[in-house]
């Protein structure tokens, strides 16, 4: 199917991945010697909605973005009755890999994850993929241990009223109800995206994720600070010292992930750049977007 994005050309499809299909969109040109860039979506269980953005560096510097929506989410096969011991890491890096051979890029490309998609792309990276020659680990903890310490610390700076209702709910275990929704927001205006509303692509990725959160109850559990998933006790801190590609690291000064929350990919990682940024929480591909676009693009545009 061919149609327009932002006046670049963009083609979309599926991929059988097992008895499955994963939907991917490439926006620009395949094969015009430009590295091209993979992108994944967080959550575990989010959409490439949120990230669309990323698609504008087409614009920029001519190379091809890839997007796509990880198995059981967005347009590719939900899976509402698969239960938490479906859902793996190993799940994600199986389908990027026939992502990869599918497109017939697994010798040369660029990889960007976002949160749970740059958690994805280290553990793709650890196993020194020789085909990845590029890597852009965006707002992505290196352990949940610290992922958490770390967001229940920034919610201790809520309102006295917010905590408590977050605290009640918790308790009860009445974690559906409205009023702990509406409370979980306060912390997601703070440190997810400060953009107020929330940009359409945003909001479409959340209210999606309404419909169907099978795979972020899972992995992850019903808020960024209530982690209780299967990826409670993940990390890849003792094993960033395999990433031989070279890396670029994102975060935003208000973010969820915080610095100690990305200090270990700076620290581990031999070849790896670190840009915060000032005005940002967890979506500066949202919050700054032009200015996130660019160093993205340069930073690719070395290895071109």
């Amino acid at each position: 199917m061919e149609k327009h994005v932002t006046a670049m050309a963009s083609r979309e499809a599926f991929l059988p991945f097992r008895e499955y299909q994963t939907w991917y969109r490439i926006t620009g040109s395949l094969g015009n010697g430009r590295l091209p860039l993979v992108v994944a979506h967080g959550g575990p269980g989010c959409t490439h909605d949120y990230v669309d953005s990323f698609k504008e560096i087409t614009a920029i510097d001519g190379r091809a973005v890839i997007h796509y929506d990880q198995l059981g989410n967005g347009n590719s096969t939900r899976l509402p009755d698969k239960g938490p011991d479906f859902w793996t890491p190993d799940l994600f890096l199986e389908e990027l890999d026939a992502l990869l051979d599918h497109l017939g890029i697994s010798s040369r490309y660029a990889f960007l994850g976002q949160s749970w998609g740059g958690m994805l792309g280290a553990e793709h990276a650890v196993r020194q993929p020789k085909g990845l020659k590029a890597l852009v680990i965006a707002n992505s903890p290196a352990s949940m241990h610290t992922w958490t310490a770390e967001a229940n610390r920034l919610r201790k700076d809520l309102p006295q009223e917010v905590q408590d209702t977050l605290e009640r709910h918790e308790k009860a275990g009445t974690i559906t109800d409205p009023d702990y929704i509406r409370a979980a927001r306060v912390f997601y205006d703070r440190h997810v995206c400060r953009v107020s509303p929330w940009p359409p692509e945003v909001a479409r990725t959340f209210a999606i994720m309404d419909e169907d959160n099978t795979v972020y109850r899972n992995m992850n559990g019903p808020t960024e600070f209530h982690v209780i998933g299967t990826m409670k006790d993940w990390t890849i801190e003792d094993r960033l010292h395999l990433v031989e590609a070279p890396t670029l690291l994102l975060s935003g000064r208000h973010d969820e992930a915080t610095p100690l929350v990305v200090q270990p990919y700076a620290r581990n990682i031999r070849n790896c750049e670190w840009i915060i940024f000032e005005n940002s929480s967890h979506m500066p591909h949202v919050e700054e977007k032009m200015p996130c676009l660019t160093a993205v693009s340069n930073f690719l545009s070395r290895f071109d």
